[in-house]
């Protein structure tokens, strides 16, 4: 499969591609160097590090959706 590099050095990716690896515009991908090439793979969010935001939420509230803020606009902060 080849894709096209533009003059800002972008590259977009066929839909099924992304679709594979189940991300999502905002999400991030990492290009890991390694002794045959490249490797392309989806970064998660790492639940165990929202310990932080246990004392921000508010108690009887339910329960805490986390792809719920995701969603949102401006949760990017939670998508590293």
């Amino acid at each position: 499969m080849l894709v096209k590099i533009t003059a800002k050095r972008q590259v977009t990716f066929p839909a099924r591609v992304l679709d594979a690896l189940g991300v999502s515009p905002g999400d991030r991908l990492e290009l890991r160097e390694g002794s045959d090439g490249y490797m392309l793979r989806p970064v998660r969010v790492d639940e165990s590090m929202l310990g932080g935001l246990r004392d921000k939420l508010k108690r009887g509230r339910g329960t805490f959706d986390l792809e719920q803020v995701r969603e949102r606009a401006g949760a990017s902060t939670l998508r590293d």
